[in-house]
């Protein structure tokens, strides 16, 4: 059975908010990532303008990643 798949609106709506913090990794499954946004407030701020570009291609690759089993 495959895992449900995350949402986009979702993941902006916690990088909008939370992302500073790296949430939206978390809620990715990306937990290092996470932690490394946690310990340096996303790089400074340059980690979360970035993933206001990059987002929508994480969040494929890891719903491709859980529907293939994987995560």
């Amino acid at each position: 059975m495959a895992a449900p798949a995350k949402s986009l609106a979702i993941a902006y709506l916690l990088w909008l908010f939370l992302g500073i913090f790296g949430v939206h990794h978390f809620y990715l499954s990306k937990v290092g990532r996470g932690v490394g946004y946690l310990l340096t407030f996303a790089w400074c701020t340059i980690g979360w303008w970035i993933d206001l570009f990059t987002l929508p291609a994480q969040v494929r690759q890891v719903n491709l990643a859980r529907s293939m089993g994987r995560r």
